[in-house]
């Protein structure tokens, strides 16, 4: 089951605060980017937020899952736990922990 462009229109709206918010389809799915960064997935119309320790903190107790088979476990929020202060929050301390993507070549 792909995500529907409702479900990621309603998410980058409850977290436009916490900075410049994107998505960008991927096989049917969306990947989440913070300042460029990506930093979570919506799968099936739910959000998969990279785990890191920080984000651990924020939100102890929250499920996890993978986002798709073979994935590692993300941390795992339905639509019904999207509290608009609380991703935010999510979303800026995991973007902090986060490593800055790799440049891509332009060799070829």
């Amino acid at each position: 089951m792909a995500t529907s462009q409702g479900t990621v229109d309603d998410l980058l709206d409850r977290v436009r605060s916490a900075g410049r918010v994107t998505a960008r389809k991927m096989f049917g799915e969306f990947c989440v980017y913070l300042n460029d960064k990506p930093v979570a997935l919506v799968c099936d119309d739910t959000l998969f937020v990279k785990p890191t320790a920080a984000g651990r903190e924020l939100v102890p107790g929250v499920a996890e899952g993978p986002p798709y088979p073979g994935a590692k476990p993300h941390l795992r929020f339905a639509p019904d736990e999207w509290d608009r202060e609380t991703l935010c929050e999510l979303l800026r301390v995991t973007f902090a922990e986060l490593p800055a993507p790799k440049k891509k070549s332009r060799d070829r």
